[in-house]
């Protein structure tokens, strides 16, 4: 026994002894240093993908620039769910668009008739006198506040109908460029603002997308094209109609978008305004052809609504066609499509035709009341239904 112990005690001392020897020898063996260099030199990579996975992933694609995915397949989604929330929503926004008119005549004619009562009962009783006392009895910090309101006042009068509307919609997405910058909110803005056809939670993205930009320039650019074209489509459809054909335009668009890419296979999330307002766009070239138009950087490059819009639908049909990954061009070409198509059609199939719902509103709002026809007024009728 105590042979046997000397013996596994001997060739534990010489195993170690040789691996001492063994490592020392391939410290000076270049092969092994090559290969161990090799082995190192592998991982880096692996590294580096690794970590620009996550960068991507962190930044969602902007206007439809794809993101890598692996290579694993991935089964074609069902759009029947998206479908029905498009008819849907597109169904809620023109429904809410026509209360909404609704209520904001009477909220003016209520006006009218109360300044006019003010108006009567303050004749003779109040002069300048009153008003310069009062001017006089206020602190500097008062009157300068005063001053700057009355100021922001006159600058905000100052815009169309048209560009007070979008001021919202800008704001708005000016609020979610900021959210896109919080850490913390990354992954809540990867789920619910970003639309992606093989995602999980793919309704909601559908509207919340289209106020969504990781990209200032691309917002910028979004929101620049959105505030020219503003005068031009309120006063051609009306403050509450034009609301509901943008917000109906970003969940048509990204409708098409969902088709495409589940009929190509190509599943990547995308993001932007852009579908919106290309049906913003389309609207108001379709309707005014012969409107002159230029580029911002080169005025001196001039020609008609009719011609850019047309180029624009061969771009995107291009890019469609040919498999381009700059854009999500299909959502670009379900938006203008939306747009000449509701123009063309769209007004007298479905705004002409809300007189029902408005009529069934005004009986809950004012049971028993009669009156005039809700829903007449700036806005209300005619081809284009313009509003004052």
């Amino acid at each position: 026994m105590a042979w046997r112990g000397c013996a596994m005690k001997w060739a534990r001392t010489e195993f170690i002894r040789s691996r001492n020897t063994t490592s020392r020898s391939s410290s000076l063996n270049p092969y092994n240093q090559q290969r161990c260099g090799f082995r190192r030199e592998a991982k880096r990579p692996d590294t580096k993908k690794r970590n620009s996975t996550q960068e991507t992933n962190a930044s969602p694609a902007e206007a439809g620039t794809p993101v890598p995915q692996p290579l694993s397949k991935v089964p074609r989604p069902t759009l029947f769910t998206p479908l029905m929330f498009t008819v849907g929503f597109t169904g809620c926004s023109f429904g809410a668009a026509a209360i909404l008119q609704y209520e904001t005549l009477k909220s003016r004619l209520q006006t009218a008739k109360d300044e006019d009562k003010s108006e009567k009962g303050m004749q003779g009783s109040q002069d300048m006198a009153y008003w310069h006392d009062w001017w006089n009895q206020l602190s500097s910090f008062q009157r300068q506040l005063i001053l700057l309101m009355s100021m922001a006042a006159d600058f905000w009068s100052s815009f169309t109908e048209g560009q007070k509307t979008v001021t919202g919609i800008i704001a708005v997405n000016a609020a979610v460029l900021c959210c896109w910058r919080i850490p913390s909110m990354q992954r809540s803005m990867l789920k619910y603002f970003t639309s992606n056809p093989a995602a999980k939670t793919r309704c909601l993205p559908m509207a919340l997308s289209s106020f969504s930009h990781y990209s200032i320039m691309h917002m910028v650019a979004n929101m620049y094209v959105l505030w020219t074209f503003s005068s031009g489509i309120v006063s051609l459809l009306g403050k509450e109609q034009f609301l509901a054909v943008y917000l109906s335009a970003g969940v048509i668009s990204t409708m098409v978008s969902y088709t495409c890419k589940a009929a190509t296979g190509r599943l990547y999330p995308s993001l932007g305004a852009s579908g919106a307002v290309m049906a913003v766009l389309a609207a108001v070239c379709s309707k005014m052809p012969e409107a002159k138009l230029s580029i911002i950087f080169l005025p001196m490059v001039i020609f008609t609504a009719g011609n850019a819009l047309k180029a624009l639908i061969a771009i995107d049909t291009a890019g469609l066609l040919l498999g381009w990954r700059w854009f999500d061009h299909a959502a670009h070409l379900g938006g203008a499509l939306f747009g000449v198509w509701y123009v063309a059609y769209g007004h007298k199939l479905i705004w002409r035709k809300r007189e029902p719902l408005v009529k069934l509103w005004h009986d809950v709002r004012s049971p028993g009341g009669r009156g005039s026809r809700p829903g007449r007024g700036p806005g209300a009728g005619g081809d284009g239904g313009p509003s004052s």
